[in-house]
């Protein structure tokens, strides 16, 4: 029941990064975004988010509750050692979310809707940075858990080159999916081409900056090069990610917008194989060697199974309620439909 456990922990992860990630981005779009067009690209982004943003961080409250129920020793490991960021993060999570509803829900308009605009916008790139530097800091070898000093403990495994190189990086990631995803959502082809050319630029970023990331990770002695180049699966993943964002370039102006958004799924997909699968089924890297393993360090068979027999149980139930919401909200209104 173990792999079962593994199976919906790392689902959850991929799902909030591909959806949440891109309701982060669409904050990252709006900065970017003359004031000329600002009002059309905050009405798309309504269209897109508003009905089911809320929703998408189920996938990070179902990632920490398996961690803390299933993997005990890993979730005290990052929530002591990673209490900055993590909290950093969740204040970013509830800024960006009250800014959204009073800026989008408010019944007064007046001088406090800049104020909801500015934290919303800032709060998009302050969360995925701070998830990426999360990301990071488990992989970076930096954690000590027999730390004797304040920074040794709790700054130095996520304040470094490698873990802020992943949280820049993941902040473009974002802002290059929601570029794609918003494409399908543009009304006409001005809002189709502004929103394409963001996505472009979000892609070349997100490549510039993943170079640096490989740098980082020299300077600060991660392994990530043999990680994705000398491991078979990694390489793989690279040549796949790689076709993806040619295929998807060619299709992105004529393309369906389904077949553009699962092209950048697809890609996100396997640059996170990439870089994780070496290392399976080792989660947090510590300073020690003695790697915390989803395999070796999770809590007795009993709670494991009885945490398995939850999910598969929840996932019958709520699964199948939550897609049909987001296919609700994704059908267009029958006027825009010419009905």
């Amino acid at each position: 029941m173990i792999w079962v456990i593994i199976i919906f922990f790392w689902l959850s992860i991929l799902l909030y990064f591909l959806l949440g990630g891109a309701d982060f981005g669409a904050g990252i779009i709006e900065l970017f975004t003359s004031r000329r067009r600002i009002k059309r690209t905050r009405t798309t982004l309504y269209h897109a988010i508003g009905p089911v943003w809320e929703a998408n961080h189920m996938w990070l409250i179902i990632a920490i509750v398996i961690l803390f129920v299933g993997f005990p020793t890993i979730y005290s490991v990052l929530s002591v050692h990673l209490h900055i960021p993590l909290t950093l993060m969740l204040l970013g999570i509830i800024a960006r979310g009250t800014a959204f509803v009073f800026r989008h829900y408010d019944a007064v308009r007046d001088s406090m809707q800049d104020l909801y605009n500015r934290v919303f916008v800032w709060s998009s790139f302050v969360t995925p940075f701070f998830l990426g530097i999360i990301a990071g800091a488990t992989l970076s070898g930096r954690i000590d858990p027999r730390a004797d000093s304040f920074q040794n403990g709790f700054l130095f495994p996520w304040l470094n080159f490698f873990s802020i190189a992943v949280g820049i990086f993941t902040i473009a990631l974002c802002g290059f999916l929601a570029g794609v995803y918003l494409v399908g959502e543009a009304e006409n082809e001005a809002d189709r081409s502004s929103f394409i050319r963001k996505a472009r630029n979000a892609n070349i970023l997100a490549v510039v900056i993943g170079g640096f990331v490989f740098l980082a990770a020299r300077i600060d002695d991660v392994p990530l090069v043999s990680w994705v180049i000398t491991d078979p699966v990694g390489l793989t993943a690279v040549i796949a990610a790689s076709i993806s964002v040619v295929a998807l370039w060619l299709t992105i102006r004529t393309g369906n917008r389904w077949v553009t958004r699962g092209l950048v799924v697809f890609q996100v997909t396997m640059i996170l194989l990439a870089i994780s699968h070496e290392h399976f089924p080792d989660l947090v890297l510590l300073r020690s060697g003695e790697n915390l393993s989803l395999l070796k360090d999770h809590a007795p068979a009993r709670t494991v199974e009885a945490l398995a027999w939850a999910l598969l149980t929840g996932s019958i139930l709520i699964l199948p309620a939550l897609f049909y919401l987001y296919y609700s909200f994704q059908k267009k209104p029958a006027r825009a439909q010419g009905v």
